[in-house]
């Protein structure tokens, strides 16, 4: 298939439901599965696919947006920062609304004076790094393995330039420790995931190994009607087999080894740390911090931040959400406090929130 219409034809459409079904009767008992991609949560909504499904096949969807996961004192750190004199904070947009400790939030700053500047890419810090000499640029760095190099590009540029005066805020995450922190957690039975299909384009197939290893199939899908159906139906032969695998339905975007090149890249200029996920505490080895020579572009390492009391935000279920153990619908404040025009969660303020995409479709 060359063109996204073939990806939504409803006649594969149909006739991987038909599939889907003959699987799900062959399996008879319930098969939960999760997805860990924002981009999928939004298009299962979108496409109205959970309503398609059989009753014994439950999505449920994880931890796949990087703006949601981002802990309440990360967010506290970032308000700290962008009040300090003489700084221009800039970030991704999703980020403005996220609340912080007494559901203050970067937008709110930026509204009492703090230069906070919106910006679409990190290479948009090196113009305003070089038109403010005089000014300190810092970049809150967010995102998973797709967006990390991308900011490892900038400070490589900023390092060749010699440009001094830009440090990012980093509090990028990688996605295996996550799902093998899932895989681990009580109070979950995951029988498969679906696996992101951007960051895999960066990591590959074989990072998720763990998940084969500890009994649960995964397939890494794309984000049309047709890719997530198929990779639904790739799991349900797994679980149907007893056969389970990392099986690749992307092939169109993803490599088994991934981008060597630009992970080896990322890999130069950063390393793994223990980091804070919204909802599941500190999981090692899942942050990015920078490595060697590269600490000079550390913000936490140039400006010194006070010790900071976070508190969560009162009644708010995005933590729960996040892990999987609760639906949008089962927080109070869904859709009666909490709305995309008064956003009181992160996962209502991320257009690839959980609670944001369960807002607008169901």
């Amino acid at each position: 298939m060359k063109f996204i219409d073939e990806y939504r034809d409803p006649a594969l459409v149909k006739g991987l439901l038909t599939k889907i079904e003959n699987a799900a009767r062959q399996i008879s008992r319930p098969v939960t599965i999760m997805e860990i991609c924002g981009s999928h949560t939004y298009a299962i909504g979108r496409f109205g696919i959970r309503k398609l499904l059989p009753e014994n096949i439950r999505l449920i969807s994880g931890p796949g947006c990087p703006v949601c996961v981002t802990s309440t004192r990360d967010v506290d750190i970032a308000l700290y920062l962008a009040d300090l004199k003489n700084v221009i904070f800039a970030t991704f947009g999703d980020m403005l609304r996220v609340p912080g400790t007494g559901s203050d939030s970067l937008q709110k700053k930026r509204a009492a004076g703090a230069d906070v500047r919106v910006v679409s890419s990190a290479d948009e810090c090196i113009a305003l790094a070089e038109s403010n000499p005089l000014k300190e640029i810092i970049m809150m760095g967010i995102g998973f393995e797709t967006t990390a190099p991308t900011i490892a590009a900038t400070v490589a540029s900023c390092r060749k330039r010699g440009i001094d005066n830009f440090s990012v805020f980093s509090v990028h995450k990688i996605v295996p420790p996550a799902i093998n922190a899932l895989i681990a957690d009580p109070l979950l039975k995951i029988d498969a995931f679906l696996c992101p299909g951007h960051v895999s384009t960066m990591i590959g197939s074989a990072a998720y190994q763990t998940i084969p290893d500890a009994g649960c199939a995964a397939v890494i899908t794309g984000f049309e009607p047709v890719d997530i159906l198929e990779g639904i139906w790739m799991i349900l032969e797994q679980v149907e087999s007893g056969k389970k695998e990392v099986a690749i339905q992307y092939s169109r975007g993803v490599r088994p080894e991934g981008n060597t090149k630009a992970m080896a890249f990322l890999q130069s200029i950063f390393q793994t740390a223990d980091a804070e996920w919204r909802g599941l505490g500190t999981i090692p080895a899942s942050g990015l911090v920078f490595r060697g020579d590269y600490k000079a572009f550390d913000t936490l390492a140039k400006f010194s931040v006070p010790e900071i009391r976070s508190v969560e935000i009162k009644g708010c279920g995005c933590g729960d959400i996040l892990r999987g153990i609760k639906a949008p619908q089962d927080c109070p404040l869904f859709k009666n406090v909490c709305t995309p025009m008064n956003p009181v969660g992160p996962c209502m303020v991320s257009s690839e929130g959980t609670c944001s995409t369960h807002y607008k479709y169901y």
